[in-house]
């Protein structure tokens, strides 16, 4: 393997400016995501590994979202932890947001089409009224017809986004006991992106990317000086 590069002034200031750049990229996607129903933040953040040049990582904020009130009885919201699972086309994913409705075959789906699961598979609900308990329970009539499926993560667990507030599952996954689950129906739970604060950190990351960028044009001054004028016989 090749030895890592050597950080130096200009290598340095330059990795700067590309780990400024990806934090200024995400905050301007929690930004414009700060009205999308169960979206989560994310972090960007340096990593530094031995005399290597720092890396950017992101990291999720899996804090709750404040939940509102629609009194549609298709709206979910989970409390504390916990996910709803969908049946994509690339697979299962987990989703916090709960705008559920029914399809033309009267099954659960959520906003893009997906079918929401139960433990006995996808929900097809027959006519009459919807009630969803604490654990889940869904109830049409008031007899029972299958529970939500509801998992969780072994805290400190990254997720991956995909298409903003979808999350794919790891292997760590694990149902959640329907005694711990806090289903609340007729709420959804809004992005938990505060703007005010991404806005204040935007601001924060574009004067430290101007300070960096004076930096990485004062190093290339001072090498040309010592190229042009140093060097010069006397």
């Amino acid at each position: 393997m090749p030895d890592p590069v050597r950080p130096n002034g200009m290598s340095s200031a330059a990795a700067a400016l590309q780990m400024l750049e990806r934090r200024q990229a995400v905050l301007a996607n929690n930004l414009a995501n700060a009205s999308t129903r169960g979206f989560k933040a994310e972090t960007a953040f340096a990593r530094i590994m031995g005399d290597a040049l720092a890396t950017t990582d992101t990291a999720l904020d899996l804090t709750d979202g404040t939940l509102t009130e629609t009194h549609n009885a298709m709206d979910l919201a989970i409390e504390g932890r916990g996910f709803f699972v969908t049946q994509t086309p690339g697979g299962e994913r987990f989703v916090r947001n709960g705008s559920f409705h029914l399809d033309a075959e009267r099954q659960l789906i959520d906003e893009r089409g997906n079918p929401v699961l139960g433990e006995d598979g996808p929900i097809v609900l027959p006519p009459g009224v919807m009630e969803v308990d604490d654990s889940g329970l869904v109830k049409v009539n008031g007899k029972p017809l299958q529970r939500l499926r509801v998992e969780t993560v072994p805290e400190g667990t990254q997720l991956e986004h995909e298409g903003g507030t979808q999350f794919v599952p790891v292997a760590g996954r694990t149902p959640m006991p329907p005694a711990e689950r806090v289903v609340r129906q007729g709420f959804v739970e809004e992005s938990n992106v505060n703007p005010m604060t991404a806005m204040t950190a935007m601001i924060e990351v574009l004067h430290r990317y101007g300070a960096a960028q004076k930096t990485l044009s004062t190093i290339d001054a001072v090498r040309g000086i010592a190229v042009t004028d140093l060097a010069k016989p006397v």
